[in-house]
């Protein structure tokens, strides 16, 4: 992994987020990269649960002031950065009032689903691609992880198709026990008509449902990394059934007291991954 960029994006990543698996995997395989001599660049949203004052981020002025347009809509994009205590790592955070500060993250006080959760997924997809648009870093691999960041493989393939910084980097959609039970609300396919994505990819989310998002993706990725054993079987025989896909197992992986395996095992897939693109 020397000298590769790893491009993270994540609903959340430890310590800014619970300390649940993908929050802390996220922040291990980073712990990994760089051990390993590669870079990163990590994204979550500014939820209204992350505490700012607690974590210390600031606003990084000349990454924001860019208003991303969501279905007719100017949004303005908001982008702060913390670094994680005694690490040299970064996380960049996709701020936007209307999205993303309430204080909670995918349910209401009620514990009914936000109705914007579709638009919201949008906006973050565009706003870690324009913000790794004007930090001017090329990431090799990026590396999304579940249902919130799986519109970056259908954005960076269609929307941005014609961005230089992402022409040769390789997608893995990361998969967890982190799933919406109930479908996104029927806007998305405005949203994506809107941003003129190819009807085809449209037509496979007329019904909005986490499962068929999860399944677009993963048809739109280079690579899967399945990190739950418990994954429904509709996703795991989506992915058995792209044969091209470069599947990196870390299912059952302890990784909250060593993370000596973690690295031996991702390490060893992506050196792999890197020897074969030659």
């Amino acid at each position: 992994m020397k000298g590769k960029n790893f491009l993270i994006a994540s609903t959340g990543i430890y310590p800014y987020f619970d300390n649940i698996d993908y929050a802390n995997l996220a922040y291990k395989i980073a712990k990994v990269v760089n051990s390993g001599g590669g870079q990163t660049r990590m994204f979550m949203p500014r939820f209204g649960v992350v505490n700012e004052r607690k974590h210390q981020l600031h606003e990084v002025i000349r990454l924001s002031g860019v208003n991303l347009v969501i279905n007719d809509d100017d949004m303005p994009l908001i982008i702060k950065v913390a670094s994680i205590p005694k690490e040299r790592m970064q996380v960049y955070f996709i701020e936007n009032d209307e999205f993303f500060k309430r204080k909670f993250v995918f349910k209401d006080e009620d514990e009914k689903y936000f109705k914007d959760n579709d638009g919201r997924i949008v906006f973050f997809a565009k706003g870690v691609v324009e913000t790794t648009k004007k930090l001017k870093w090329r990431p090799d691999f990026l590396l999304g992880f579940n249902w919130f960041s799986s519109l970056l493989p259908l954005y960076i393939k269609t929307y941005y198709k014609n961005e230089p910084l992402f022409q040769y980097t390789k997608i893995y959609i990361v998969l967890t026990d982190e799933l919406l039970d109930e479908p996104l609300q029927s806007k998305l396919t405005d949203n994506l008509m809107f941003d003129e994505i190819p009807e085809k990819f449209i037509k496979q989310l007329e019904e909005p449902t986490i499962e068929n998002l999860l399944k677009l993706s993963i048809d739109l990725s280079d690579g899967v990394v399945l990190r739950s054993k418990n994954i429904p079987k509709s996703i795991s025989s989506h992915v058995k059934k792209n044969k091209n896909l470069h599947v990196v197992d870390l299912a059952g992986i302890d990784i909250e007291e060593d993370i000596t395996e973690l690295k031996e095992k991702f390490s060893e897939a992506f050196a792999e991954k890197n020897e074969a693109s030659k």
